[in-house]
């Protein structure tokens, strides 16, 4: 018999004894464990009534934010859809209207805007391509769904609201926030400093 290697080992057989075949000590060596653990600080949290708190840096729920005139930001240039690796984003780019200045910041806006959120692996890459700083993702958590077509979010849920402005100033470092303040920059300016 030929052999691959030289790291073969004999193994022996051995008996086992009779307290070893009633399985008494394996047995009681199990329930020694399982006892132990009851002692110890337990890793679970009673959720309706204890939060956990979240890091600084969680990645939840997408939102498309409003400049301060309430103009939504995105010009749907497609730049988070091409950085996402799970290709859950789509959208579709429309033309704005002559009316419409207060309610879309450029000449184009996302007529429709949907992230899959079945396919999203949060990793903040469209945050990070997005040039005007209209996505953002927030501490939220998700909500669940029991159908599929309920995890596609359109504008509806993306979208935040006039009144209900959501915070990203903790995803800001302090030399963006300054920068967005400086209006003698085109991409902060808004419709009502424009008629300036």
């Amino acid at each position: 018999m030929m052999q691959l290697t030289n790291r073969s080992m004999q193994v022996a057989k051995k008996e086992l004894t009779f307290m070893e075949r009633l399985y008494f000590p394996a047995i009681i060596k199990g329930m020694i464990i399982t006892l132990s653990h009851l002692f110890k600080r337990k890793a679970t949290i009673k959720y309706p009534d204890q939060v956990r708190e979240l890091s600084a840096v969680y990645r939840g729920q997408h939102v498309l934010k409003r400049d301060e005139a309430g103009a939504e930001r995105c010009t749907a240039c497609g730049l988070c859809a091409v950085a996402c690796p799970a290709e859950a984003i789509t959208m579709e780019s429309a033309e704005r209207q002559k009316g419409e200045e207060s309610l879309y910041r450029e000449e184009k806006y996302a007529k429709i805007y949907e992230i899959n959120m079945l396919r999203c692996i949060f990793c903040g890459l469209c945050e990070e391509a997005c040039p005007k700083e209209a996505i953002f993702l927030t501490d939220r958590i998700v909500p669940s769904s029991f159908t599929r077509g309920e995890e596609v979010f359109g504008k509806d849920k993306l979208v935040e609201g006039i009144d209900l402005r959501v915070d990203v100033t903790k995803r800001q470092t302090e030399e963006v926030l300054s920068f967005k303040t400086d209006k003698k920059h085109y991409h902060n300016q808004t419709f009502l400093d424009k008629k300036k």
